[in-house]
């Protein structure tokens, strides 16, 4: 088998256990919105190494904010639970990404724009830029902007207190 066949066939591996992420994922998550008498459509995706599930609803979704809560509190618990209910099933630990109503596009937008003007700002006045105390999704978005950018970023400090540092 040359290198290149067994990579096409390693990638295919990976892309059917992230498609069986996404499905474990979206049966959980529509046994939720059951018990919760919520209506929402449940799509998935394959994004880079991480299965995507979103819960979307037409008209907006406003009973769905109900299930991302203030500043989405409740988004971030139920990803977690929606990853143990994989984990039970797989034996494996997911990096699942949970979006409902769209919170998480929305917010991914706004940080790329925040992680773009922290790189420009670091370049201009050439000293480290220090952000806000954010979650891992949110310093991830932040990292992939400063990096495409064209500039380099760190984390610092401890849970719940960790921030992105922009570097000049």
């Amino acid at each position: 088998m040359t290198d290149t066949t067994s990579t096409a066939t390693q990638d295919t591996e990976v892309l059917t256990r992230l498609e069986q992420e996404g499905e474990i994922a979206a049966d959980y998550l529509e046994g939720l919105l059951d018990i919760a008498d919520l209506d929402g459509d449940i799509d998935m995706d394959v994004e880079g190494d991480r299965a995507a599930v979103s819960i979307v609803a037409e008209g907006g979704g406003r009973d769905l904010q109900k299930l991302v809560g203030r500043d989405g509190e409740v988004l971030e618990a139920l990803q977690e639970l929606t990853r143990l209910a994989v984990h039970r099933e797989t034996g494996e630990r997911s990096r699942l990404m949970l979006d409902i109503a769209g919170h998480r596009a929305r917010k991914r937008e706004k940080l790329t724009v925040l992680g773009t003007k922290a790189a420009q700002e670091a370049r201009e006045a050439g000293e480290p830029v220090k952000l806000q105390p954010m979650t891992p999704f949110e310093r991830k978005v932040v990292h992939d902007a400063v990096a495409a950018a064209g500039l380099r970023s760190e984390s610092e400090g401890e849970e719940p207190q960790r921030r992105v540092v922009v570097l000049p």
